[in-house]
């Protein structure tokens, strides 16, 4: 398992906001290419990978929220996982036990990637959505207004 990696969290600063909300407007224009200027003049290229995560990261912050960027291998305690889950972590740690979740032991703490917490996730969703999508049906079958 991959070793813990220190995430740092960011929230704009006061009167950042006007930059912040031009800054997001002018990504998300026409989607052509976007380099950074240094203090020392010189440009550099934004690869088109980080000029897909920049509008949203920037939008976040204009919005006054927090934004953490976390890597996908970041290991994340049974609270942490359980919080991003919006799960109790005695919940997460049957999901765990039940192998519903991988995890590994170090020591007497369990720990969990982000990567298998976001997949499960997704399959949770998915079949929310699913069951969501079967009800409706079902409701529009018979007849229900909702």
């Amino acid at each position: 398992m991959a070793r813990p990696v220190e995430v740092d969290t960011v929230t704009a600063g006061p009167g950042e906001e006007a930059e912040l909300r031009a800054l997001a407007s002018h990504l998300e224009g026409d989607g052509g290419a976007v380099s950074l200027r240094d203090a020392a003049g010189h440009d550099v290229a934004v690869p088109p990978s980080l000029h897909r995560l920049l509008p949203g990261l920037v939008r976040e912050l204009a919005g006054g929220h927090a934004v953490t960027v976390v890597p996908t291998h970041a290991e994340l305690t049974t609270q942490q996982a359980a919080d991003l889950l919006n799960l109790s972590r005695p919940y997460l740690v049957r999901l765990l036990e039940a192998e519903q979740i991988p995890c590994d032991k170090v020591g007497t703490h369990r720990r969990v990637l982000l990567s298998d917490v976001l997949e499960f996730k997704q399959r949770r969703d998915q079949r929310r959505e699913a069951v969501l999508r079967t009800m409706a049906e079902e409701a529009e079958d018979t007849g229900l207004e909702y």
